[in-house]
């Protein structure tokens, strides 16, 4: 039993030292000379004192390690040239050689660290083997090498280098037949240095280790922030759509029935018309069984069924808010009129999120909901002061921001969200509304286009005010396509144009979309 235990240790130490070798010539011995320049350090943190420098000093800051670096392998060769360098004499080439030999693999750390430290590797031999103080000047600047090997590369090469490094200058103090009391001392300080050394390398690592695991856990919780707020948009969506299909399978059902006579293919159209939409229905309602999930929103309806809220229940959203302390109030201009429903209920949400965020971030702040009804769609600003106080912790926030931007690129605007210059925080957005200009007697072309008595010449209408007939008016109704355009790419533009929309522009605009809307 024990012979069998005997033999068995036998090939498994031997593997431990072949792996142990294998390591040791991978990490020595393969592309000794391999360039691995060091990189400058990374742009300072926004709170970070650096900031606070001018950007040329800044940039220069980035290189302060390989100026360090440089600046000591220079002021130790400039010392060694001046104490053991006689010039004028042809002895003075071999000092200046071992100078050269021990200061340079220093700064050359910074590009090849393997090689740095096999060319000190032979500046000390050939130093030990010249006699006097320069063995001890050439260990000293190879201890510095292997610090900053250590440093550049991984923890383990320490104890690697440790060991090739005084085995060596033992072997070549035997063959001088030289004995040297200092070299366990030599030793034993190096080795303190180098597990020192070893103990950065490895906080480093692991401190940017957790840094790169931080990143991924921001950026799998940010995606799954979209993905939730996406599920959410889509329900909300096909809530309306559902909405509409609804009513397009009841008046196709209902149609055949208030015309007399109806011609047998109108009749089997409608039909189809009807087939087709319970069928979209049914879809939709198998969709939206899938994406429906539990919502923790407070000021959302609890009951799946209950209609979805609109830009008319804005008042009800403040006074809402008003009961937990907050002062809000909201200020309206422009021509109001009915907006697609997706349009209407992305503004109440982006109001909704906004406020939330001032709950959340500002205690004490007072917000401003300003809201501009434009050719183009609908401009949004929310707006509070500074706090007077600190916020609380809030666990799980911090994507509410991000959750606002992808309801607005949905519908394909514009958002931008940030701090302002008294200290309060603004969200300023534009939403786009095509096809929602107010007709003759307020109605909007969506509302008249829904009228179960007239759709069809509603439809008509609306796509003559909004098409490309438009331009064919002879009374200059083709000029109403200029405001509308210049609302939409106003709007399109940022903080500017949702501000603007909400301000002097938007009051402009509508103006327009009035005089325009007189004249046709």
């Amino acid at each position: 039993m024990s012979d069998q235990t005997g033999a068995a240790s036998v090939p498994t130490e031997t593997a431990l030292v072949a792996g142990v070798l294998r390591t040791v010539r991978r990490d020595l011995f393969t592309d000794v000379l391999a360039p691995r320049p060091l990189p400058p350090r990374p742009e300072p943190s926004p709170d970070g004192r650096l900031r606070r420098l001018p950007a040329p000093l800044r940039e220069r800051a980035r290189w302060a390690p390989h100026a360090l670096v440089v600046g000591c392998a220079a002021f130790a060769f400039f010392v060694l040239l001046i104490k053991g360098v006689e010039f004028g004499s042809l002895g003075s080439v071999v000092p200046l050689t071992l100078s050269l030999l021990a200061t340079g693999p220093v700064a050359l750390t910074l590009l090849r660290p393997v090689g740095a430290y096999w060319i000190s590797c032979a500046g000390l031999v050939l130093a030990m083997g010249y006699g006097g103080d320069w063995g001890s000047a050439a260990l000293l600047c190879h201890v510095v090498v292997m610090v900053l090997v250590v440093l550049r590369t991984r923890p383990r090469l320490a104890a690697e280098m440790w060991v090739v490094t005084f085995v060596g200058c033992a072997l070549v103090l035997t063959l001088l037949q030289r004995g040297d009391r200092d070299l366990a001392q030599y030793a034993a300080a190096t080795a303190v240095g180098l597990v020192a050394a070893a103990a950065v390398r490895a906080w480093r690592d692991e401190r940017r280790h957790v840094e790169e695991t931080e990143t991924v856990k921001e950026q799998e919780r940010a995606h799954r922030t979209v993905l939730e707020e996406r599920a959410t948009i889509a329900r909300e969506l096909h809530d309306v759509v559902a909405h509409h299909m609804s009513v397009i399978a009841i008046q196709a059902e209902a149609a055949p029935y208030r015309v007399e006579n109806t011609p047998p293919e109108l009749a089997t159209a409608l039909g189809t018309i009807r087939e087709n939409a319970v069928a979209a229905l049914t879809e939709l309602r198998r969709i939206l069984g899938v994406v429906r999930s539990g919502d923790t929103d407070p000021y959302r309806d609890t009951d799946p069924e209950a209609p979805q809220p609109t830009l008319a229940d804005l008042d009800a959203l403040l006074e809402s808010v008003r009961k937990t302390g907050l002062d809000a109030d909201a200020v309206v201009t422009g021509a109001v009129r009915p907006l697609p429903q997706g349009v209407e209920l992305s503004a109440y949400r982006l109001v909704q999120e906004a406020l939330s965020n001032v709950l959340r971030h500002s205690p004490g702040a007072s917000a401003r909901v300003e809201i501009a009804y434009v050719l183009g769609g609908l401009g949004l600003r929310i707006v509070n002061g500074r706090p007077d106080r600190p916020a609380e912790p809030s666990p799980g926030a911090g994507h509410g921001v991000l959750g606002m931007r992808e309801r607005v690129q949905v519908l394909g605007g514009e958002m931008t969200a940030g701090p302002t210059d008294d200290g309060g925080y603004e969200v300023a957005a534009f939403l786009p509304a095509p096809g929602t200009k107010t007709g003759p007697g307020g109605r909007s072309g969506a509302g008249a286009a829904g009228d179960p008595d007239g759709s069809a010449k509603s439809e008509g209408s609306s796509a003559r005010s909004d098409g490309s007939d438009r331009s064919d008016a002879p009374d200059g109704s083709g000029e109403s396509a200029e405001p509308a355009e210049s609302a939409g790419s106003d709007g399109a533009d940022g903080p500017d144009g949702a501000a603007g929309a909400v301000g002097a522009a938007g009051r402009k605009s509508v103006g327009s979309g009035r005089d325009a809307e007189a004249g046709a």
